[in-house]
């Protein structure tokens, strides 16, 4: 029988784990959120076969602790997404942002563009399927988007490709029935092969050193430095001004802001859409 998980998270050691994912992951914790992480702790402590709070500190502190440490840090980051979220970026990325890419593309360049934070690839896969729209059946052209997160459990499901029906009903239906196919119990659909083909999803710490050489034309960094300090946003900014070249193009989330040390390095061209200017 799995024991039950007993006694409350303490001030003392939310703070542990507050520090923790600074840390270790740069999001930041505050005391209001202690009665959520608390539910999922305790539902990991209970899979684990673990009594208490205790116990498990004393686990991710231990010699072989890296694996738990992870599933720490998924349970600790927010999955939050949907297809064609915040819609303007993608209709932007149609009409104005692909339009000179695929010209670049015809003539034999490589378009590189980035989903950073990606969840479940739900944003990925807008972006794919905006391009296969762009590329017309073009498989000769030379774009990739590399997809990033943190939880290693979510980009499992994210490479897959499958849906839940209803998480699907926010996308257009001639994209639908385009880019994806329905699941013979009709509960869930998948996207094409085409479609996946032009995703590759990789975990990556953003607060980590980013092993990725060249810069990409496209990054969609949405609702991600929310969850940082003003001082990593600051860092994260700069990182990506650094990671895009001159004329490309970087998409946050509405209630983001680009840090100030950062903003002389973009200038607005659209709601919450930046391009990069020249040094």
């Amino acid at each position: 029988m799995t024991p039950r998980t007993s006694g409350e998270l303490s001030i003392a050691q939310f703070d542990h784990i507050a520090r923790f994912a600074h840390q270790n992951v740069g999001i930041v914790l505050d005391q209001g959120k202690r009665s959520m992480d608390q539910s999922r702790l305790a539902k990991r402590l209970r899979r684990l076969g673990l009594s208490d709070f205790t116990s498990y500190f004393d686990l991710i502190k231990g010699r072989n602790a890296a694996p738990e440490r992870r599933e720490l840090i998924a349970l600790l980051t927010t999955n939050v997404t949907g297809f064609f979220r915040e819609p303007h970026h993608f209709e932007q990325l149609r009409d104005k942002v692909l339009p000179p890419l695929i010209d670049r593309l015809v003539a034999g360049g490589r378009v590189r563009m980035w989903s950073a934070g990606c969840s479940y690839g739900n944003e990925a896969y807008s972006i794919a399927m905006i391009c296969a729209e762009a590329l017309a059946g073009r498989a000769d052209l030379d774009l990739r988007i590399l997809a990033t997160d943190i939880d290693m459990h979510v980009l499992e499901a994210a490479r897959a490709g499958v849906f839940k029906a209803e998480i699907t009903n926010g996308l257009p239906p001639d994209l639908k029935t385009k880019y994806m196919t329905c699941g013979a119990d009709g509960k869930t659909w998948r996207v094409v092969p085409k479609v996946r083909n032009l995703v590759a999803f990789r975990e990556l710490n953003l607060i980590d050193d980013w092993p990725m050489q060249g810069k990409f034309d496209v990054v969609f960094c949405r609702n991600v430095v929310i969850y940082f300090d003003a001082e990593l946003q600051k860092r994260l900014c700069l990182r990506l001004a650094d990671a895009i070249p001159a004329g490309g193009w970087l998409c946050i989330g509405h209630s983001e802001r680009i840090a100030a040390a950062a903003q002389k390095y973009f200038h607005s061209d659209g709601i919450t859409a930046f391009r990069r200017t020249t040094d």
